[in-house]
């Protein structure tokens, strides 16, 4: 659903008028509403490692490199340089000083770090992205402002995750006549997501019991 459509929602929920366009949300709680649905998003989106979240990017490193613009928006899983794991190292003295191990790369001033080699070498950065929404051309970008922006979060667990979510952070009080279902029904969208997350089954999430 795009944003249009979740605000709707939210406003059907609410009670309160729905709109045709962003134009007609001139009151404060539209307002509210727009920011806390993008709050929400981003929320989910950095919560867990999601498998939706994953891209990957190709860059080409010129021989005697020993750092590069960090051409990614997000938090790296591997760094792949011709086909060899390279491991992330905190010590950025090293490769400032170049004394970095083999196969190891860091990161300083939003550049990416690494051993000088007299070839040209091929690094694919495997990552998970910072990004939350897309437009109506396919375009990520950080959060939903168009009409037309959709979450990143995949269907149909966008529509009921950002819902409820909202309303439950718009309202805020458990006496309310419905927090209770608000609350039910985020934690089921969000329980049926991480269950569809992963083509792995041992990945599947499983429920653990305390005894007091």
């Amino acid at each position: 659903m795009n944003f249009l459509e979740i605000i709707n929602k939210c406003l059907l929920e609410l009670n309160y008028r729905q709109v045709n366009s962003l134009s007609e949300l001139v009151k404060n709680d539209h307002q509210r509403i727009k920011t806390i649905i993008n709050i929400v998003n981003q929320d989910i989106c950095s919560a867990i490692n999601w498998n939706f979240l994953l891209r990957k990017s190709t860059i080409e490193i010129p021989k005697n490199a020993t750092e590069m613009d960090n051409p990614i928006y997000g938090r790296i899983l591997y760094f792949l340089v011709d086909g060899k794991k390279y491991s992330y190292e905190s010590d950025v003295e090293s490769f400032l000083t170049g004394e970095a191990k083999d196969c190891a790369y860091s990161f300083y001033a939003d550049k990416l770090l690494f051993g000088k080699s007299d070839i040209p070498r091929t690094a694919e950065i495997i990552y998970y992205t910072k990004n939350c929404a897309v437009d109506k051309d396919g375009n990520e970008k950080a959060e939903m402002t168009e009409a037309t922006d959709c979450s990143i979060i995949p269907m149909p667990f966008d529509q009921q995750l950002l819902t409820y979510g909202t309303c439950l952070r718009l309202k805020a009080n458990p006496s309310y006549i419905r927090f209770s279902y608000w609350m039910g029904m985020y934690k089921e969208a969000l329980a049926n997501l991480k269950s569809t997350s992963s083509i792995n089954s041992q990945d599947a999430p499983f429920v653990r019991i305390f005894r007091q």
